[in-house]
């Protein structure tokens, strides 16, 4: 098995007992942490309500925080490692419920994970459709009068 499939596979597995005991706010990051080089670098679509780029550890916290605001449930429905150098590729499909709609969607990513010394360094997910899922987890629109909305 290669660096970068132990690194994820464990990974994965964590952020899975992660989410069972509670998730962002209630367990500890320390069940992720192991996995993510301590200067890690996620990048998200600015267009997606989590996006921009997230540094660190504590960056990582965060990150995990604002998905659970926008998503209710957020499954990993099928992964499929596409490369498993260094950088590996990742198309994961998902399956998740917009907390603030409550709208289900079915989507993919592809991600490109640098692995370095068996942890992770940086994270490049891209999604087919990031208006779709921005619209998806949009609050109800309102018109509070003056024309503005939301």
């Amino acid at each position: 098995m290669t660096d970068s499939v132990t690194a994820l596979s464990g990974m994965y597995a964590a952020e899975a007992r992660y989410l069972a005991a509670g998730g962002p706010g209630e367990a500890p990051f320390d069940l992720l942490a192991p996995f993510f080089a301590p200067d890690v670098v996620l990048h998200q679509a600015d267009a997606l309500p989590y996006g921009g780029t997230w540094r660190g550890h504590a960056g990582l916290e965060r990150f995990f925080l604002a998905m659970s605001e926008a998503w209710e449930s957020f499954d990993m429905v099928e992964q499929e490692f596409l490369a498993t150098g260094a950088t590996a590729v990742v198309l994961t499909r998902v399956r998740a419920r917009a907390r603030a709609t409550g709208r289900e969607l079915t989507f993919p990513i592809l991600q490109t994970i640098r692995v370095e010394d068996g942890r992770i360094r940086e994270v490049h997910p891209f999604y087919w459709d990031t208006a779709a899922i921005a619209d998806a987890c949009a609050g109800p629109v309102t018109d509070d009068g003056t024309g503005t909305s939301r």
